[in-house]
């Protein structure tokens, strides 16, 4: 097995325990555990429980990045955009649950650099669909929120999906992100 290959594995490990026991309450030995691996082999690939975190939250977000940027690359209209954005993020969360709760909750636990660095990637991620609300704004005349409380807005909506949703009782990615997408669109452009 490939060493990046590996390292995913061990992230998805992590994650799960984070989301299962919370930051805090994880041990390197928790993570080892679930890894099936040894301390020693853990530590090979981490030098401590903040950067398994840190590292948790860089994938995600750059994965959502550069997943989301190149579908909008393909659509010219702001609110098919939007459209396009709430499913890529749903998507994505749907599929990856565990990573969702750690990003939500757990991300005031990373101190120094690793804060930072996080913190800009999430103000990129932010402002991408902060961009698209400023565009639909622009051509739809009765869309008048203030692009901060639409997108903040928007996130609140999102950002809880883990604690909610059942595939049996609310369909798989496309059917949520559509209802969601129908919600948020038909508040946005009231007006």
């Amino acid at each position: 097995m490939k060493k990046d290959e590996r390292l995913a594995q061990i992230l998805k490990h992590a994650a799960r325990v984070f989301y299962e026991k919370g930051y805090d309450r994880a041990s390197i030995r928790d993570i080892a555990r679930e890894a099936e691996m040894s301390l020693a082999g853990l530590y090979y690939y981490f030098r401590s429980k903040e950067e398994l975190l840190y590292l948790v939250q860089k994938q995600v977000f750059s994965d959502l990045l550069e997943s989301v940027r190149g579908k909008l690359q393909a659509v010219d209209d702001p609110v098919e955009k939007l459209k396009v954005f709430i499913h890529n993020h749903l998507s994505y969360f749907i599929q990856n649950l565990e990573e969702m709760k750690v990003l939500s909750h757990e991300y005031e636990c990373l101190e120094g650099e690793y804060h930072e660095e996080i913190a800009g990637i999430r103000r990129e991620y932010y402002a991408v669909a902060e961009n698209l609300v400023r565009e639909i704004r622009k051509r739809h005349p009765t869309c008048d929120v203030r692009p901060r409380m639409a997108v903040l807005c928007l996130f609140g909506m999102m950002n809880w999906l883990y604690t909610w949703y059942r595939p049996a009782k609310d369909g798989g990615p496309d059917s949520v992100a559509e209802q969601m997408t129908a919600l948020y669109l038909r508040g946005l452009l009231a007006g």
